[in-house]
């Protein structure tokens, strides 16, 4: 009976640790150009790169609009890490929602 009960145990640890990432805040991230969706989805944070250099936006972020000059986007989901290359984009945060206009 032990045999049975030790193939659960990882499972169980997988159930927690899920249900403690769906407690984690979130935001709303959407990041396309013209003719293409990179991402659409929740994610805990982005990270990029504007003129005065890298920062990341979280959760109940302030609003504010900037420019992105090249760099890595780094998206983190409950999925794991999205990694989205961009020369120039636009980003707008408000409202615990990020929207990211690439190639403008």
């Amino acid at each position: 009976m032990a045999d049975a009960e030790t193939p659960a145990a990882p499972l169980e640890e997988q159930a927690l640790a899920k249900a403690a990432h769906s407690d984690k805040p979130t935001i709303a991230i959407k990041v396309y150009a013209p003719f293409k969706l990179y991402f659409e989805g929740e994610g805990y944070s982005v990270s990029a790169v504007n003129e005065t250099g890298p920062f990341d936006v979280l959760p109940r972020h302030h609003n504010f609009l900037c420019m992105l000059v090249p760099c890595n986007l780094v998206i983190q989901t409950p999925e794991g890490e999205q990694v989205i290359k961009i020369n120039r984009a636009l980003m707008h945060v408000k409202a615990d929602r990020v929207v990211v206009f690439v190639d403008v």
